[in-house]
């Protein structure tokens, strides 16, 4: 407790000083005297050239018209249907279960089923 009541003030005081001590605003020399101010003439000290805005010829140009071309004319049918959809499932059941399980048994089911299921939904 002795060396706590000897540190705090200790650190006060050097905290204080060493505030003290870096504060320097350099507008006084050592001596105390006010620097002259020292003006450089390197360059004569002429006034500003203004130059007039050059002028900007806007040339119009007849645009040729936009001619959009009809969108493409697709003679098809979209050949899913909800046949193919239905035989793929049943297809994919039936492969699961006669190959026990095995994926590759039920993705064949799937396939044969959605071509049969396609392949009966042309009929119509």
């Amino acid at each position: 407790m002795k060396k706590l009541l000897i540190l705090i003030p200790l650190i006060a005081t050097a905290t204080f000083y060493s505030s003290l001590s870096q504060a320097d605003d350099d507008d006084w020399d050592d001596q105390g005297y006010y620097p002259q101010q020292q003006i450089n003439n390197y360059y004569p000290q002429q006034p500003p050239v203004y130059y007039p805005q050059p002028q900007v010829n806007n040339y119009y140009y007849q645009q040729p018209p936009v001619v959009y071309s009809p969108p493409p004319r697709y003679y098809g049918y979209d050949q899913r249907s909800h046949q193919g959809l239905a035989g793929g499932i049943i297809g994919g059941v039936l492969g699961y279960e006669l190959g026990a399980g095995d994926p590759i048994a039920a993705g064949l089911g799937a396939a044969a089923g959605s071509f049969f299921g396609n392949g009966f939904g042309m009929g119509y």
